[in-house]
Parts: structure tokens; C-alpha cells; sequence
């Protein structure tokens, strides 16, 4: 069924039950987008400050994404059985120096969660194995281990790295320092999805390496974000998101694997074609290329994303990641210089996104039903027409309530000026928050 253009345009509900309506008359109040955002879809209504969730297409990967769609319909049958292999093989040469690495060590795959899932999977643990993480990694990962851990006996060891951090050395050291002669796999993110920390992989890699320890590196959000080579890192495995930072299509993920381990590593799920015998494939790529009937078009407009984003500015993806990097870091200032917050993390821990720590909310205000992870989040959202994620760093529980934070995300679209409106959107909700605790 198709909707209605009404349907589709009409206002956004809200929590409350109220709308958000008069678009033209919310939009010519709003700070405005950089001059580039012309080139997204994004809703004008929005200042939206969260391309580090779900990123966003620009208008030229969404006319390729359609033109491979029409192409698998006229034929889907030649586009399964003999043309996706080739168009693969094309993305990966493609891609392959994107991230620094030979194109036949990268497999699709629809996004990071399934590639963790499927390392995790290929991995064949023992009772008192231990998995080593820490307290920043993303929870798809950390979910997957304790629910593998109930069936192998495996024993997930969670490192404690501070927040606010003073130097990346004390992420080294509380990582390492939680190996043990038990330690089978070490898990840990390139750059932290809550709390936006570049962490130094390298040192990790290197001991790991010395240790002969397994290590997977979480890059979801490293792609576009900093400059990648995972032939130079050289972990044991690496695992990666196209549609945050390249503004590729969603469903469009990456599984890197030390090519000594490749035999050992299959798809989780094996189509009906993973026991064809072939001498001109690796299994590897057999696996990965075809894991059964589904929407491979996203993948394909990968290279597409490469270079729609490098010919927005002079200076291609270096220039992107340097400008990115200097927004975000004139945001931070603009928005603890408002709100009275402090950095969370020294300037060589940040690459596109920062996270800074909020105050405590009064507690009636946790049970209130939202929309988003947090009140405060809904209230920007509904009052300001900000969408920002703010979300905890722990447990979240009554006993132990974690840390509090909000994340910016800087892209080409943005502008100064859309922090700054949020620096005096989020001290108007602050301080109602400190106002109802007052007179709880």
C-alpha cells in the first residue's frame, strides 16, 4: 500500500500526544544547515546533529541506489546467478584502499553486529575461555558474548576505562591490564559509539600480537571518521560500517580477516551455494558474496558513497575528515561554554563526534515514558527540533546510573550554528530539570 503524500508529510507525532506542525514557520526559526546539506534529503525542520546513528544518503547515492534496484527487477535472475559476483568484486576494489587493505580480505556484510556476531560464532570457545572488552564497547557486541557465554562457559572479562578520560593511556592500561593466561579473544572498539573516544588500537594490537592473542576491532564507526589502514593495523580481525561517516545505504557493513585465518571463518548463515566446489573462488568470498536472497544494492552504491562525499569539497576525504574534526571541536567548546560542561576526552581522542557528561535529572522525571532513550533527548526533539542522542555510559540502574551523555556528530552538513542553538536549547532544558529538583 502506498501512503498518501499527506500521510507521509503530515507532522510528527510526540509523546504527549501534541504535533509538530507549520514546517515552513519552524524551519525559518531554526539555525540553517552548511550550504552542502542541499545535497540530503535530511528534513529542514530537523537540526540534526546525529549522522554517527544511521548517517544519511546524499541525493547521488540514492539515484544510484535506485538504478541498481530497477536493474535487479528486469532481471533478477541474471543480476543473482551471474552479475552480483562481478559487481562485488568491483566494490571491493573499490573500497579496499578506502580502508587499507588487499580487496579479497574484505566480505560484505549487512552491518558490524553480524560481523561481531560471526567472529564470535567462528570462534570455538572452551569453558574458561575469557573475552576481554571494556565498559565503552557498543551492546550488540557485549549482548552476543553474555548469550554465548551461557552456552560455552566462556568468561567475558569487562575492563573499566574512565569517562572523562585524561589520556589514552589509561585505556591501554586498563585493557591490557585485564588479560589474563585465559585470555582468548580480545574485543574493542576503534572510535566508542556512546562515548566517542578514538582509542589507541594500536598499542593494544601490538600487545595482543606479542601475547599471541586474538584481537577483533569494532570500526563501525572508524570509516570516514579517521584515516583507516587495517593492513597496517594488521589485528586479527576488523569489522566495519559504510552508511555512518560515507553516507552510504543502510544494511552495508564489512568483515576483515588476517588472511591466516580466513579458512576458519565462515558465514553464520550458508546459502545453498556453500557447497558448490571451485577452484577460481576463495571460499572466503563465496561465502560472504551470497548469503541468500536479499537487497545487495546498498553494497553496490558503496563506491558511489566514495566519491559523492570526496567531490563535495577540495581536498576530498582528508579534507572531509579535517573539517569534520574541527567542527566538532569548536562545537564542544561552543556548548560547555553554554552549559557549563567539560570535554570528555583530550582533542587526540576525537575524530567526528564528541560526548560530554550531563547532569543528573530529577528521578521523577525516569519514569516518565519516551520516545528515545532519555527525557531530555524527547524534550529537544518536540520543543527545539534537535536531534541529538543522549544515553548512559553503564548500568542505568537504580544502584548504579552510569554516566549521562550527550553525543555530537559533525558532518558536512552541519554548521556552528546549529551547536550553538543547541548549547541554548539544552541550557533551557537543564535548567528545567534543575528547577523540578529544586522543588521535588
Amino acid at each position: 500500500m502506498r501512503l498518501s503524500q499527506d500521510v507521509m508529510d503530515g507532522p510528527l507525532p510526540t509523546t504527549s500526544g501534541a504535533s509538530l506542525s507549520g514546517g515552513a514557520m519552524i524551519a525559518a526559526t531554526l539555525p540553517a544547515p552548511s550550504a552542502l546539506a542541499a545535497r540530503w534529503r535530511l528534513d529542514k525542520n530537523l537540526v540534526f546533529l546525529n549522522f554517527g546513528s544511521y548517517g544519511g544518503c546524499p541525493d547521488e547515492v540514492l539515484a544510484a541506489h535506485d538504478e541498481y534496484r530497477a536493474r535487479v527487477e528486469r532481471d533478477p535472475v541474471r543480476f543473482f546467478k551471474v552479475d552480483l559476483e562481478r559487481l562485488l568484486d568491483g566494490v571491493r576494489e573499490k573500497v579496499a584502499p578506502f580502508v587499507g587493505c588487499r580487496p579479497q580480505d574484505v566480505a560484505p556484510i549487512r552491518n558490524a553486529t553480524i560481523a561481531l556476531a560471526t567472529i564470535f560464532f567462528a570462534t570455538h570457545f572452551r569453558p574458561g575461555d575469557e573475552v576481554v572488552t571494556n565498559n565503552h564497547e557498543y551492546s550488540s557486541g557485549t549482548n552476543e558474548l553474555t548469550r554465548m557465554a551461557s552456552r560455552t562457559g566462556l568468561r567475558v572479562v569487562t575492563a573499566e576505562v574512565p569517562f572523562p578520560i585524561s589520556d589514552p593511556g589509561e585505556a591501554v592500561d586498563a585493557i591490557i591490564g585485564a588479560i589474563t593466561p585465559r585470555t582468548r579473544l580480545v574485543v574493542m572498539s576503534h572510535v566508542t559509539s556512546c562515548t566517542s573516544l578514538v582509542m589507541p588500537v594500536e598499542r593494544v594490537i601490538a600487545e595482543c600480537q606479542r601475547r599471541g592473542i586474538d584481537i577483533l576491532i569494532d570500526g563501525a564507526h572508524a570509516p570516514g571518521q579517521v584515516d583507516l589502514n587495517i593492513a597496517r593495523l594488521n589485528p586479527t580481525y576488523y569489522v566495519g560500517s559504510f552508511h555512518k561517516w560515507m553516507c552510504a545505504p543502510k544494511g552495508t557493513g564489512f568483515l576483515w580477516v588476517r588472511p591466516d585465518r580466513q579458512a576458519a571463518v565462515r558465514s553464520a548463515m550458508l546459502s545453498s551455494r556453500a557447497s558448490k566446489v571451485r577452484d577460481d573462488r576463495a571460499l572466503f568470498l563465496r561465502d560472504f558474496d551470497y548469503m541468500g536472497t536479499d537487497d545487495y544494492t546498498g553494497m553496490l552504491c558503496v563506491p558511489y558513497a566514495i566519491d559523492a562525499m570526496a567531490k563535495m569539497i577540495p581536498g576530498g576525504w582528508e579534507e572531509i575528515r579535517r573539517r569534520n574534526r574541527a567542527l566538532v571541536l569548536e562545537a564542544r567548546e561552543a556548548v560547555c561554554g553554554m552549559a557549563g560542561l567539560r570535554p570528555g576526552c583530550p582533542d587526540s581522542m576525537v575524530g567526528s563526534m564528541v560526548s560530554l557528561s550531563l547532569p543528573e535529572a530529577d528521578a521523577s522525571l525516569s519514569g516518565r515514558a519516551t520516545a528515545y532513550d532519555d527525557p531530555l533527548q524527547d524534550a529537544l526533539l518536540e520543543k527545539h527540533r534537535v536531534q541529538v542522542p543522549i544515553w548512559r555510559l553503564g548500568e542505568g540502574t537504580a544502584e548504579n546510573p552510569g554516566v549521562r551523555i550527550i553525543r555530537l556528530s559533525a558532518q558536512l552538513y552541519n554548521s556552528i550554528e546549529q551547536y550553538r542553538y543547541l548549547g541554548e536549547a539544552l541550557v533551557k532544558e537543564l535548567n528545567s530539570e534543575r528547577a523540578l529538583k529544586q522543588t521535588g
